[in-house]
């Protein structure tokens, strides 16, 4: 058995180790009791920003919304990948060339108009002004060649087109 005095000196350093461990896990306590509270602010602000929803509600609205969203871009893909074939085949090249059919006309009243899509394919069309009269002719053109004689004009107005800028 132990000293009476050993057994004293044995509780005193067991009261000292519990009351500093005490005193160790009120310091933790109040630190924890802090953070909490700075918690609770920022959690209070927060409902208060979100005009008392919950975040959790916020997050499945904004995800429901992302949703609908992703489904609208994929529907105007759709529309913009119709649109862009449908652009393909329209007209979106022009160029006139003006020039005097005869020697002896001024004026420049004779021209010849191509109008081409991308592929170089439209119409050409063409005015002959003489004195007394004026023809129109519409010519096919079929990816920048027609399948008819053009003249100099003709040829320069759908060279012109299919390297000049769109409409």
């Amino acid at each position: 058995m132990l000293s009476p005095i050993l057994n004293e000196q044995l509780v005193l350093i067991i009261a000292a180790v519990a009351i500093g461990v005490a005193f160790i896990a009120i310091i933790v306590t109040f630190y924890l009791i802090r953070r909490m509270r700075k918690f609770e602010k920022a959690y209070i602000s927060l409902q208060t920003f979100l005009s008392g929803t919950s975040l959790e509600d916020i997050l499945k609205t904004n995800l429901h919304e992302v949703k609908e969203l992703r489904q609208q871009v994929a529907s105007q893909d759709t529309r913009l990948n119709l649109a862009e074939n449908k652009l393909r085949h329209a007209i979106d090249r022009a160029e006139l060339i003006k020039f005097n059919s005869f020697e002896n006309m001024t004026a420049d009243l004779s021209f010849a108009l191509a109008l081409l899509n991308q592929e170089g394919t439209g119409v050409l069309l063409t005015s002959i002004h003489g004195i007394e009269e004026c023809r129109v002719y519409a010519k096919p053109i079929e990816k920048g060649q027609a399948s008819v004689k053009l003249s100099k004009e003709e040829k320069l107005a759908i060279e012109k087109a299919c390297q000049g800028p769109k409409i």
